[in-house]
């Protein structure tokens, strides 16, 4: 025993980054793991109890799906794949020109599309409201100056929602995929190209693979941050829409059932945990990162 505690010390000692790491993982441990298992454990119990001296059971979860809880998690679902499917098809051109082609140009894109992040989400989608609003929205209104067409109003409609997702998550995914295609080296592209490879070619046989671990890092995050949203269905989507985080906000205030809302707060952890563990198996960071070679 004494033989391995002095391992143990030895091996923090000549490890610095090591031992420098503890503070932050008693952090994380505390911080994220502490409530993580709370949660769990608020999951079986009986509805609507907060103490763990009862009998623990399954029915919160046998509730999400007998109820109409899954058609919110149905919702955030495809929401989270059809945001990564539509920022995917028009990111790519963006992140190829700024990675590849747009030179010195390519810090002020970069640029243009940071400075929405220093402004609130919520202010942003508020002037999409002013924009698609029915009547005085300057959308509608320019329609109606310009044609004489009434065009109602544009909000609360799932396409709505999805217009906000896809705008407010963006950079989340420009980002990795402009990391992703400068790792794809310009020699290699030109020589399929010097062997007649058109652009379809390229892409998909040289593009994509060398690509493809800063695509599966921006879909990643893109899903995750669409998954959970609930600003852009509450003020572009009003109540037609109930995504899955509105549920769990409703279940620890409105109702004070804490047990449910934890129950479905665990199944969406396991569904963003499966994707995460999935995506970080088939990416190396190292490389994507720059601190190992190809």
């Amino acid at each position: 025993m004494k033989d391995i505690s002095q391992k143990r010390f030895s091996l923090l000692r000549g490890n610095p980054g090591l031992r420098y790491a503890i503070p932050v993982m008693a952090y994380l441990l505390i911080g994220f793991i502490g409530p993580l298992i709370i949660v769990l454990a608020f999951s079986f119990i009986p509805p609507k109890t907060f103490h763990f001296t009862g009998e623990w059971t399954l029915d919160n979860y046998r509730y999400i799906f007998a109820g109409s809880y899954y058609k919110s998690l149905l919702w955030s679902l495809g929401f989270g794949f059809a945001t990564i499917a539509i920022l995917f098809l028009s990111c790519y051109p963006l992140a190829f020109g700024i990675a590849k082609i747009f030179g010195k140009w390519a810090t002020p894109f970069t640029l243009v599309m940071i400075l929405p992040l220093f402004v609130s989400e919520n202010v942003r989608l508020f002037g999409w409201t002013l924009i698609l609003i029915k009547g005085g929205g300057i959308l509608a209104g320019s329609v109606k100056f310009l044609f004489g067409l009434d065009t109602g109003t544009l909000l609360y409609e799932p396409g709505t929602i999805l217009l906000g997702l896809c705008y407010v998550y963006l950079p989340f995914m420009l980002f990795p995929m402009v990391l992703g295609l400068s790792m794809v080296p310009n020699e290699q592209m030109d020589a399929a190209r010097d062997l007649g490879a058109g652009w379809w070619a390229v892409i998909r046989e040289i593009q994509l693979p060398i690509a493809m671990p800063g695509f599966m890092i921006g879909g990643l995050l893109t899903f995750i941050l669409a998954f959970g949203a609930i600003s852009e269905a509450n003020i572009l989507g009003g109540q037609k829409v109930v995504v899955v985080a509105d549920d769990i906000k409703k279940e620890f205030t409105y109702s004070q059932n804490w047990p449910l809302g934890s129950a479905i707060s665990i199944i969406v952890i396991v569904i963003t945990g499966i994707l995460v563990l999935y995506v970080l198996k088939r990416v190396d960071l190292d490389k994507l990162l720059g601190r190992r070679g190809a």
